[in-house]
């Protein structure tokens, strides 16, 4: 008896399930039907409808919807008109809709598809490759930046990509080697400070001319990346005094600039002038009040001359605004201990 009622409880509640499921797709299709007869959209969904195979039409459609940010309904016009249509503009378009509204796997299936449909576009592998990153695919997009390299050795832009890939996989020396010749084939700002910023992290001073290098030809007197860059490379090489004036000339430049007043504080608390981190990890946490790193280093600052209750206040705070700080986790629960 009891396993019969339990039957028909399950049974009715899968009907409802499935009434509720439905109910909710005529919701959304109607609600579709309205949005593509609207005033916006009408001549073209009735263009649509006297000429069904036009995928013309639907791909006009679809950008209209696009730029109306109507991403769902538009990536269905990308659909059908690839489906009518498989050209190498539709692809693009689609792929992209596709990773926009956060189907990655299907846009790598799509751009596999139009790598081999139209092999000499090189934009299908660039968008290829970003859809492997999204996806955390880092072993796959530099394969694929790799063949991208064997077959034309002066695409710059492939070896730019490849080496920040390799970069974040960690293997710094590859990276290295990767951007230096994007550099090479392409002198320009943007490459030039990210290969500087992988010498100074690894302590090399190269990335000292290349950062002078840039600031020589920077006649607007606006970049901050090179004066950053130089002072991890002596916060690196413990010279903490040197590093505190180029993250100083950061701020001169953009007093907004957080990273650099975290960085000064860092040098000045190893240098042990604490009032002085601590004045400056205010400051980070005043230009951007949603910083962890900024409350964490205050923390760090009040634990250090014993005062705990002060300390357990910010690294509770930097813990709030990221749940994934194993160091504010960890220094919280020392201090509170």
């Amino acid at each position: 008896m009891k396993h019969a009622i339990k039957s028909n409880i399950i049974l009715i509640l899968s009907v409802f399930l499935f009434a509720a499921a439905c109910n909710q797709a005529d919701k959304n299709q109607n609600s579709t039907e309205l949005i593509l007869n609207s005033p916006t959209f009408t001549a073209l969904t009735d263009s649509i409808k006297r000429f069904p195979d036009d995928a013309v039409l639907y791909f006009r459609r679809g950008e209209i919807l696009s730029q109306h940010n109507l991403l769902e309904i538009a990536n269905a016009d990308y659909k059908k008109s690839w489906e009518l249509k498989p050209d190498e503009q539709t692809g693009a378009r689609y792929a992209s809709s596709l990773s926009v509204i956060g189907k990655e796997n299907d846009a790598i299936v799509l751009l596999q598809k139009c790598i081999q449909q139209f092999p000499s576009q090189a934009g299908f592998k660039r968008l290829l490759g970003e859809a492997y990153v999204e996806e955390g695919k880092i072993k796959q997009a530099i394969d694929l930046y790799d063949d991208v390299i064997k077959n034309d050795s002066a695409n710059f832009e492939a070896w730019y990509e490849k080496g920040r890939l390799l970069a974040q996989a960690k293997d710094t020396a590859g990276a290295i080697l990767a951007l230096k010749n994007a550099y090479y084939l392409q002198p320009i700002a943007t490459y030039a400070l990210e290969l500087a910023h992988l010498y100074a992290e690894a302590k090399n001073a190269i990335a000292l001319q290349i950062c002078d290098n840039v600031l020589e030809s920077d006649s607007t007197h606006e970049l901050t990346d090179p004066f950053f860059i130089k002072g991890i490379y002596y916060a690196n090489t413990r010279q903490y005094d040197n590093a505190t004036i180029q993250f100083d000339s950061c701020i001169k430049r953009d007093w907004k600039f957080t990273e650099a007043y975290i960085e000064k504080g860092v040098a000045l608390f190893k240098q042990k002038n604490y009032d002085g981190a601590l004045n400056t990890f205010r400051m980070a946490a005043t230009v951007t009040n949603t910083d962890p790193d900024a409350y964490y280093w205050i923390g760090r600052c009040y634990e250090v001359v014993n005062k705990k209750k002060e300390a357990a206040e910010y690294y509770e705070r930097a813990v709030e605004l990221d749940k994934n700080f194993p160091e504010a986790r960890e220094a919280l629960k020392r201090v509170s201990s």
